[in-house]
């Protein structure tokens, strides 16, 4: 891939070319991601963005303009571009799978390495961590307002054009069916989809010419019908499409009312079979008041692509373990009042009782103790393991990155979901769905 080198801040090298300078880079560190809370009112938050981290671990190296841009800003000495010039990712990745749910104070990715390739991957870590989890996290809660209904990502034109193709990805991870950004279908494969737009009726000299060129075209076409009047619209739309008419758009208005309006007059004129997509600013309380209306999809793009609300996911990567000057791991931890942090590298469980999860247990202590601690605990309670092994000597696990990944990542959302009380699903503000215990093993 290109280099994701700069894809970073600035003292990630200052602190870097530091390091270098007294020894401490080669320390061995642990790094955990985790959020302190999921939003106001949110009941869970879907992880997404494993695969796109994991495809960019190759990209970390600096390429030779970069090493002289970071030498002409003196960020960096002569010994650390030395070091750089031959960097590569060989530390361990263990996560959360992605498509998830994660919930606050809970670790959904360490980080072993030298403190030197920690550092290099935390800002590239984070920003894609953080915003592909809010975009997923949003369309789950869109997604799932009425799962026989599909949605259909449309929001590049409201982002930046890169973050717009980790929106559509990340859409699919909480739910949705497909995208209209062209390069995000090209690159994970996901479906695409589209209409047309008001432009298109505008430049010819009528709609009636308009629908005419589209059907003529592509016997499956959605048209459009909210240019001028919807009533004429529909009327005109099946005198050209015939009763097989495919579907019809609408994009402005009461959109509940004015979909039984164009349902009826589409039954009336004997097209029973098209299909309704809505599209316009919609979140889950507008797909929710749509339950009642006949509605067959719905394209989403503004909300959805900000995170309805909550664009970041508000993770943190935080150093919780190091090596000393004996080579013996220490635990490390942040004291900053309202930004403390949990030492030690820690184990995640989730317990379950009769067959739903029950609550989350984030476990502390040395390797002897938290080992002890699971023999005594895990059979007893039926405690699930959530931290898994994605990357090794910085080769990521096969089949969690392109489409393959995106396809499970998908299937383990929706599936992961039925394993939570059915409060989960609930758009009313809430707690977490279930609760974080910290465990200290001694």
């Amino acid at each position: 891939m290109e280099s994701a080198a700069f894809l970073t801040d600035m003292y990630e090298y200052s602190m870097l070319s530091d390091a270098l300078s007294d020894g401490s880079a080669f320390r061995k560190c642990v790094f955990e991601v985790y959020t302190r809370s999921l939003g106001e009112g949110r009941r869970y938050g879907v992880f997404a963005g494993l695969g796109r981290l994991l495809s960019s671990l190759k990209g970390l190296r600096p390429t030779g303009k970069e090493l002289e841009f970071l030498l002409s800003k003196k960020i960096i000495s002569q010994k650390a571009a030395s070091w750089l010039e031959n960097f590569s990712f060989t530390g361990t990745l263990r996560s959360y799978m992605e498509g998830d749910m994660y919930f606050p104070l809970s670790p959904v990715m360490q980080v072993e390495a030298s403190y030197a390739e920690g550092l290099l991957l935390e800002t590239l870590s984070l920003s894609i961590l953080n915003y592909d989890s809010a975009v997923a996290s949003a369309a789950c809660r869109m997604s799932h307002v009425n799962p026989e209904r599909p949605c259909y990502e449309m929001g590049s034109r409201r982002m930046n054009e890169w973050a717009a193709v980790a929106a559509a990805r990340a859409a699919i991870v909480g739910g949705f069916e497909g995208t209209s950004n062209m390069e995000a279908g090209m690159l994970y494969g996901i479906p695409l989809i589209g209409t047309s737009a008001h432009s298109f009726t505008l430049v010819h000299d009528s709609e009636k010419q308009a629908f005419e060129v589209q059907f003529k075209n592509n016997k499956d076409a959605t048209l459009l019908v909210d240019t001028f009047d919807v009533k004429k619209a529909i009327a005109s739309a099946v005198r050209i499409a015939g009763p097989g008419l495919k579907g019809v758009r609408i994009d402005s208005g009461d959109l509940g009312s004015l979909a039984r309006q164009v349902r009826a007059e589409l039954d009336a004129l004997g097209a029973g079979g098209a299909k309704i997509t809505v599209t316009g600013d919609l979140d889950e309380y507008a797909l929710l008041s749509l339950n009642a209306a006949p509605v067959d999809a719905c394209g989403i793009g503004t909300r959805l692509v900000t995170g309805s609300g909550i664009p970041t996911s508000q993770m943190v990567y935080k150093l919780v373990e190091r090596e000393d000057r004996n080579g013996k791991m220490q635990p490390v931890s942040k004291k900053s009042a309202g930004k403390s942090s949990y030492p030690y590298a820690k184990s995640v469980f989730r317990a379950v009782k009769d067959g739903k999860y029950e609550e989350e247990i984030v476990l502390m202590g040395s390797p002897e103790c938290k080992e002890k601690w699971e023999k005594a605990h895990a059979e007893k309670e039926g405690l699930v393991p959530m931290l898994h092994t994605v990357a090794e000597g910085g080769e990521p696990r096969e089949g969690l990155c392109g489409k393959e990944g995106l396809l499970k990542a998908r299937e383990r959302c929706r599936e992961e979901l039925k394993k939570f009380p059915e409060k989960i699903l609930s758009l009313s503000p809430g707690e977490p769905v279930i609760e974080t215990r910290m465990v200290r093993a001694r």
